[in-house]
C-alpha cells in the first residue's frame, strides 16, 4: 500500500506561512516516515459569510480534482457550530475532508498547536473505524476570548508601525520641533498628571478612530441574521485591539526618542530660567509626555494611511474582501 496522499489548503497570509512548514508531517510513533505525502497549496478556500459545511464541501472538491485521499483545510476564520460555539475543527470523513480555525489555537505557539492538530486530523480520518461528521468545539466558556486573541495576534500588531511609517516621521519631526519650544514648556509644566493622561489616552484613540474611518475598516454585517452581526462584531473587535496595540506600542517609541532627544538638547537649568521657575531632569519626562500626545496627533492626521497594506491587514474584513475577489477570479 502507498502513502496517504494528504492535500493542505490554507488560506492566504498567516494560514500560509504556517501551513507551508507541515509538508514534512509523519505519522505520530514508530510508523514509517514515507506512510504520508503532503502537498501545500496556498489559496483561498473559506468566506466569512459560509456554514462550515460549504467550507468542507469546496476542500472536498479540491481533494477530488487533485487526486488526494484526505484534505485539510486551514483557515484563520472563526468557525462556529450550529449551536453557536466556537470551533477548533470541522470534521467529515465520508468527504475526506476536515477544516482548522487557527484562531481557536489561542494565537500562542501557533505553530506548534497547528501542526499537532493537523497531525491529529490526518490520522484520525485515515483509521479504518474513522467516526463520523462531528465537530469540534472549544472548551469552557472562554471560547471567544481565545478566538479573539487568536485574531488579534494573528493580525500582527507589533508590524503596524510599517504602515504607520509616514505619520511616524511626521511626529518625529513635529516632536522634534515643540521640544525646544518655550511654549510647549510651559504648557508641560502646568498640566496636572491626569490631563497628561487624558492627553495620551485621546490622542492615541483619535488616531485609532481615525484609521478605522479612513482607511475604511469597519465591518457591517451582510445580513441582519445574529450569525452575520456577531462576526461583524468579533471582526471590529479584533480590528479595534489590533491597532490599539500597535498605535501605543508607537507612541512608546515616539515618547522614548523625545525623550533621548529632549536629554541630548535641553538643560533644565536653563529652561527654568527661561520660565522663572525652578526645574529639575524628572520635567523632561514630562515634557516628553505631552509633546508625544501632540506629536501623536499632529503626526497622524497630517499623512495619508487608507492605502497601505499594513493598515488593511489590522482589519480580517478586508482580508475577507481579498478572498472573495481571488475566489471570484478562479471562478472566473
Amino acid at each position: 500500500m502507498g502513502p496517504i496522499r494528504v492535500g493542505l489548503v490554507a488560506d492566504p497570509a498567516s494560514p500560509t506561512d504556517v501551513a507551508r512548514r507541515m509538508t514534512n508531517l509523519t505519522p505520530a510513533g514508530d510508523a514509517a516516515r514515507d506512510e504520508w505525502d503532503v502537498e501545500f497549496v496556498s489559496e483561498p478556500f473559506t468566506l466569512g459569510l459560509e456554514d462550515v459545511d460549504t467550507a468542507l464541501s469546496r476542500l472536498h472538491a479540491r481533494g477530488e480534482a487533485h487526486q488526494w485521499d484526505l484534505v485539510i483545510g486551514v483557515t484563520e476564520l472563526p468557525l462556529r457550530g450550529e449551536d453557536g460555539r466556537y470551533l477548533l475543527a470541522a470534521i467529515d470523513p465520508r468527504r475526506h475532508s476536515a477544516v482548522l480555525s487557527l484562531p481557536a489555537l489561542g494565537g500562542l505557539r501557533v505553530r506548534t498547536r497547528a501542526r499537532r492538530a493537523v497531525r491529529g486530523l490526518i490520522s484520525g480520518m485515515s483509521e479504518p473505524d474513522r467516526p463520523d461528521e462531528h465537530r469540534v468545539p472549544l472548551r469552557g466558556r472562554n471560547g471567544r476570548g481565545r478566538v479573539l486573541l487568536g485574531m488579534v495576534l494573528a493580525n500582527r500588531p507589533w508590524l503596524l508601525a510599517a504602515g504607520l511609517k509616514s505619520a511616524l516621521v511626521a511626529a518625529l519631526a513635529t516632536g522634534a520641533v515643540a521640544t525646544i519650544e518655550p511654549t510647549i514648556w510651559l504648557l508641560a509644566a502646568s498640566l496636572s498628571g491626569w490631563r497628561l493622561a487624558a492627553a495620551t489616552i485621546a490622542s492615541i484613540a483619535v488616531v485609532i478612530a481615525w484609521i478605522v474611518i479612513d482607511g475604511e475598516l469597519w465591518d457591517r454585517p451582510d445580513d441582519d441574521s445574529p450569525a452575520a452581526r456577531e462576526r461583524s462584531r468579533l471582526y471590529n473587535t479584533s480590528t479595534l485591539l489590533t491597532l490599539t496595540i500597535g498605535v501605543v506600542l508607537c507612541y512608546l517609541a515616539l515618547y522614548v526618542i523625545n525623550l533621548c532627544w529632549a536629554l541630548f538638547v535641553l538643560d533644565p537649568a536653563v529652561m527654568g530660567d527661561s520660565l522663572g521657575m525652578s526645574l529639575g531632569y524628572g520635567d523632561l519626562f514630562v515634557l516628553t509626555w505631552f509633546v508625544a500626545s501632540a506629536a501623536t496627533l499632529g503626526g497622524a492626521l497630517g499623512t495619508g494611511l487608507a492605502s497601505d497594506d499594513a493598515i488593511r491587514a489590522a482589519a480580517y474584513s478586508k482580508r475577507e474582501e481579498d478572498r472573495r475577489a481571488r475566489l471570484a477570479g478562479e471562478r472566473g
